[in-house]
């Protein structure tokens, strides 16, 4: 009857231990798994970190190029705008064509012969009315016209840009075809002018002109730019010198004033 106990105590003793080494075991299989999870986690986060990374540093390229390329494309235009004012490039668009010649009359006996001819006065008269009606860009016989421009009789030519030029002058305007044209036929005008001696004066509008680029010298001899400081200093200057003038003033005006009621107050001692 002893070895039955003990034999099923073994079999329990035996079935126990099964079951506990299958539960350690499922303890440490899981415990594995949940490592295995965790590092493959931290690889996956590793990974997509530096695809964020590389995202980032390459966002942060384009940008700073986007950023370059914007900058050098303003200064660009900026620059390309005051070369187009200052007439250093070759200009197209609608304008007129206007062309003047020597008159072909005979002057009659006792009339100046010169009044017959282009001179360089009549020509400045043409450039100003056709700035004056909103021309941007102005040439005379391929010589581009700017603001230091020269027009100016030398003999039988006319000097422009330090090039001599001879009639027939053919002159290149770009602007409102209408208005320029409007403002040399006006009535008294340049052109009414010029057909009353007989010189030939003919207005052309086109959709296409092209006025070439300046080609003369830029040189500055005496004059030079002032630097920022310089102008705070001038500006400075201008303001101590207003407010000195200012203090002067009221010390002139309350002086006079004190002075006139002295002189009330004598008056009124003497009476």
């Amino acid at each position: 009857m002893m070895t039955v106990k003990n034999k099923h105590t073994r079999i329990l003793i035996f079935l126990v231990c099964i079951i506990l080494g299958y539960m350690i075991t499922m303890q440490l299989r899981s415990h594995n798994q949940y490592q295995n999870l965790a590092i493959q986690r931290a690889e996956d986060l590793t990974v997509r970190l530096k695809e964020v990374q590389a995202d980032r540093d390459k966002l942060t390229k384009e940008l700073d190029e986007y950023r370059a390329g914007r900058i050098y494309g303003a200064a660009q235009k900026e620059m390309d705008d005051l070369k187009a004012r200052a007439g250093e490039t070759e200009m197209e668009g609608k304008g007129i064509v206007f062309t003047l010649d020597d008159s072909k009359q005979a002057a009659k006996t006792g009339e100046n012969k010169n009044l017959y001819i282009i001179h360089d006065e009549d020509l400045l008269r043409v450039v100003n009315e056709l700035r004056a009606a909103g021309a941007e860009a102005i040439s005379l016989n391929g010589q581009r016209l700017i603001g230091s421009s020269e027009i100016r009789c030398v003999g039988p030519t006319v000097l422009v840009n330090e090039s001599r030029l001879a009639a027939p002058f053919v002159i290149l305007a770009i602007g409102n075809p209408q208005t320029l044209e409007s403002s040399l036929k006006l009535r008294g005008g340049v052109i009414e002018n010029f057909k009353f001696w007989g010189i030939r004066a003919d207005v052309v509008q086109s959709d296409k002109v092209r006025v070439p680029a300046f080609k003369g010298k830029r040189t500055f001899e005496f004059a030079k730019t002032v630097a920022e400081e310089e102008k705070k200093e001038a500006g400075q200057t201008a303001t101590d010198t207003k407010g000195a003038e200012e203090n002067k003033a009221a010390a002139d005006a309350g002086k006079s004033a004190d002075q006139q009621q002295a002189s009330q107050k004598n008056a009124g001692g003497a009476q």
